[in-house]
């Protein structure tokens, strides 16, 4: 029987992280898995205040931003209905843009990694990806992207912004990649090529 398998995308924001997750989908479902697409922040009522939040319909401190990604991963996790453990016991592949990372690498420009991680640990434990793809572009080319066919952009979608967690992406990797299965694809390259990269870097697990 085939393993089902947790799959997180990471990147920041224009890295085609949407795309690549449905490619994948697809092409998982040719090989015979069962696919549950998910993301962060979710549908939930936590994910809908930190979408107003980010839309700038309701004020947040950074601080209490990342309090509530917290909270909405764990109640991604733990939900009875829809909660990706829920899911991986019903037998599907779960596929999720954005996971931990996310937070590591966002937060972590307005307060301190450690307290984010931490805060993040509980998470962590319940459940790690089996992988977790980074999509690198460089901040230019996401704000290129972000800017076609947008006639606004949420909080964290500015140049300045982008160069900061584009680094602090590679920073979490550098701290804590050892006990995580993370692959890094070039997402300069065209989506085919992109998927291409994925598809052999999963192969392990099919």
């Amino acid at each position: 029987m085939k393993k089902n398998l947790f799959i997180a995308f990471e990147g920041i924001d224009g890295s085609g992280k949407s795309t690549q997750v449905k490619l994948l989908s697809e092409y998982l479902e040719e090989k015979g898995y069962k696919i549950y697409t998910t993301c962060e922040p979710t549908d939930s009522p936590i994910g809908k205040i930190i979408r107003d939040i980010f839309n700038h319909r309701l004020e947040g401190d950074q601080r209490v931003i990342a309090a509530l990604f917290a909270a909405d991963r764990l109640d991604h996790i733990l939900n009875s209905k829809t909660g990706i453990l829920k899911k991986l016991q019903e037998g599907y592949t779960v596929i999720t843009d954005r996971y931990y990372f996310s937070s590591y690498a966002y937060h972590s420009v307005y307060v301190d990694m450690d307290w984010v991680i931490h805060t993040n640990s509980m998470s962590a434990d319940l459940l790690r990806p089996d992988l977790n793809i980074y999509i690198d572009i460089s901040p230019e080319i996401s704000m290129e992207r972000l800017k076609k066919g947008r006639s606004s952009m949420e909080m964290y979608e500015t140049l300045e912004n982008q160069k900061k967690v584009h680094t602090k992406y590679r920073e979490a990797f550098d701290r804590i990649g050892e006990v995580e299965k993370v692959v890094v694809v070039d997402g300069n390259k065209s989506p085919d090529q992109i998927s291409a990269q994925i598809i052999k870097n999963i192969t392990f697990d099919l």
